[in-house]
């Protein structure tokens, strides 16, 4: 006798799925679901059963969130709500939400508003007093942070980088004496200058994470030293493929007395050095980073 062949996860969910159906799920409102960012089958429950329950999905690529919902057999209307668009499907969906629809709303992929299109629709809705309910789910930045073992109880989310290298420069700077993790986006085609620019701005010691193609058949997570990026993705062109998540260990904490103790070095040294080989001498007496010495060496050469 043969027995069929049963698929043991979807026979376990099956308690799960009726679950949700049970939960209330209030018109008027607006659902914020969360979408995978590569791999489909990490769609939520709840997410399932709210783009099957809702009156009309708004999405930044009708296209794409059309083949999302085809693979799991749903077809709603769809309405564009990209980055170009925001505040009049903002006032649109207000008015149908007004009307005692329900809406969800999707990126193209991972957590709506965080980095992409969204953040002025939930404000309008908002500002009209309707409700808003998130819809938990996958997240690049949070997914990268998991696996990069880069232990700090802090991190900083940046987003997309400025294009332009002067204005990168600029933004770069700003943030070399923060302690937090720093987790930034990256296109393929920036990534390579992306690294260069770290380097240049933080120096070759600071650790940093390239998370590629997440959750996708080809992920690749890679931690090395900022000295060693640019050869690592020059040793295989199909790592300027895939968006990315870049993550950079933080700057390190110093005590008060450590930073007194490092600006009365400089002082002493600032007085036979240029501000370069203070910083430098300083940085390997104090083990401190070369980069901020470098900064407080020219304030206090500025104040002389």
């Amino acid at each position: 006798m043969t027995v069929p062949s049963t698929n043991p996860v979807s026979i376990a969910a099956l308690p799960v799925l009726g679950e949700t159906a049970l939960q209330t799920y209030p018109t008027a409102t607006l659902y914020v679901v969360a979408t995978p960012i590569g791999n489909v089958t990490d769609i939520g429950l709840r997410a399932l059963h709210v783009l099957a329950l809702a009156d009309a999905i708004a999405c930044e690529d009708t296209r794409n969130t059309a083949q999302l919902m085809g693979r799991f057999g749903l077809s709603k209307p769809l309405v564009a709500a990209h980055m170009h668009n925001e505040r009049e499907a903002g006032e649109a969906i207000v008015r149908r939400l007004q009307a005692g629809e329900r809406i969800a709303l999707v990126s193209d992929a991972g957590t709506p508003a965080v980095s992409d299109p969204g953040a002025k629709i939930v404000d309008a809705v908002r500002a009209a007093g309707l409700r808003v309910v998130p819809l938990p789910g996958a997240s690049a930045a949070v997914t990268a942070l998991s696996a990069s073992g880069l232990v700090n109880d802090q991190f900083h989310f940046v987003g997309f980088l400025p294009s332009k290298a002067k204005q990168r420069e600029t933004a770069l700077t700003a943030l070399r004496t923060a302690t937090a993790t720093l987790v930034f986006y990256e296109a393929p085609h920036r990534i390579v200058e992306c690294a260069q620019a770290l380097l240049e701005v933080f120096g070759p010691a600071r650790q940093v994470v390239f998370a590629r193609e997440l959750t996708k058949l080809f992920e690749e997570i890679h931690r090395c030293p900022l000295a060693d990026a640019p050869a690592w993705l020059a040793a295989d062109a199909h790592r300027e493929k895939g968006e990315y998540v870049v993550l950079l260990e933080g700057a390190m904490e110093q005590t008060d007395a450590q930073e007194a103790d490092a600006e009365r070095i400089l002082k002493i040294l600032l007085a036979e050095c240029s501000v370069k080989q203070a910083a430098s001498l300083a940085a390997q007496i104090t083990g401190m980073k070369k980069n901020a010495l470098y900064d407080r060496a020219l304030a206090l050469k500025d104040a002389d």
